[in-house]
């Protein structure tokens, strides 16, 4: 569909008011051409804080009573718990308005197909929240290889790794039923999608994983730090997660991701890239932003390494910006979350393959 561009203010919406809600209220009213006008929340009295915070005095405890009452939105920002994000992306695009989504887009392929299907038939945007393609490194890496310095990249590795990282003791992460299972959706999805991004979206032909629950069903690896939804949840997920992912162009991808292991990780991830003119890094331990991207080269025959200065990373305020600028184009057609859904489709066939013991195969698209 192509609607026409739009010029005045976007009225914005926030379903889920936690860190990552919040995070995105704060750069949605960088924006100048945007009005954050209400904010839903299940936990009252941290609805109540932003809500005074902010200036926001339009506060609802039920997202569907919220999409009711506010008649002029134009879009809403869900940073939900996973077993919520289907209904209330559902309800949002039923109500036609334009939706950015926390990752993972769904808790299953299925799900997230028919979310997927409801903002074409909607004919609305459909956007998930992958904020780390937009790390500087990444961003600077893609240029490179998009100038075919690296070559036919042949192998991947991409993994985020962590020695004491389970969200929260007994919280709505560790369960299977509200989650949709363990790092390999919490964390993976993040690394697997700078993967697909670097290496310009190919189809995936099979997968075969492992995934392991060896310490958080224990008791260890717990975050204490870490303050999530639930309390009274036990742990029924994977903390350890392998896949050897066969992708349509030849090249492999090995995937792999924790929240709890005796080794020196800390909150350590990246991606790792051969190809047949050079090869690649990025490296990131606790989050950093700076002096974290290697090229590996050859310069008059011999070996190189590259150290480039990397630029800001600007992670959820890029995220906001594309989505306000999608909404802002008047076209909305190609914007229906299948990047998500795509990222789902591979995860599904992780567990299917851990489960089962053995390869699964997945239809190239």
């Amino acid at each position: 569909m192509n609607d026409q561009a739009r010029t005045d203010v976007i009225r914005v919406a926030m379903i889920g008011t936690g860190w990552a809600g919040e995070t995105a209220l704060k750069h949605f009213r960088t924006l100048p051409n945007v009005e954050v006008v209400a904010l839903a929340d299940t936990v009252e009295t941290r609805l109540n804080t932003l809500g005074h915070t902010y200036g926001i005095s339009h506060l609802y405890t039920d997202y569907e009573e919220l999409l009711a009452q506010e008649q002029d939105l134009d879009a809403v920002s869900i940073a939900a718990p996973n077993f919520m994000h289907a209904p209330i992306v559902l309800a949002a695009l039923r109500r036609g308005v334009h939706v950015l989504c926390e990752k993972p887009l769904a808790r299953t392929s299925e799900e997230a197909a028919t979310l997927v299907e409801a903002a074409r038939e909607a004919k609305r945007i459909l956007q998930v929240v992958f904020n780390h393609r937009e790390r500087g490194d990444v961003q600077l890496l893609k240029q490179y290889i998009d100038e075919g310095n690296l070559g036919n990249i042949y192998y991947a590795k991409a993994y985020w790794m962590r020695r004491r990282g389970v969200p929260g003791a007994h919280s709505w992460f560790v369960n299977k039923e509200l989650a949709g299972g363990g790092p390999l959706i919490d964390l993976g999805v993040h690394v697997l999608d700078m993967a697909l991004f670097l290496l310009n979206e190919p189809s995936t032909v099979s997968v075969s994983a492992s995934t392991y629950s060896e310490l958080g069903r224990r008791g260890l690896g717990i975050n204490t730090n870490s303050i999530k939804f639930g309390t009274d949840n036990h742990f029924n997920v994977e903390d350890l997660a392998t896949a050897f992912i066969r992708l349509q162009n030849g090249t492999t991808l090995l995937l792999e991701t924790s929240w709890a292991t005796h080794s020196s990780a800390q909150d350590d991830y990246g991606v790792v890239l051969y190809g047949t003119e050079g090869g690649a890094e990025i490296r990131v331990v606790n989050y950093a932003t700076e002096d974290t991207l290697r090229i590996y080269t050859n310069i008059i025959g011999q070996p190189a390494t590259i150290q480039p200065a990397v630029p800001p990373s600007t992670f959820h305020l890029a995220v906001i910006k594309e989505f306000i600028r999608r909404i802002t184009s008047g076209d909305w057609s190609q914007y229906d979350g299948s990047d998500g859904l795509r990222r789902a489709r591979i995860i599904d066939a992780c567990y299917a393959s851990a489960l089962e013991g053995r390869e699964v195969l997945l239809n190239v698209e």
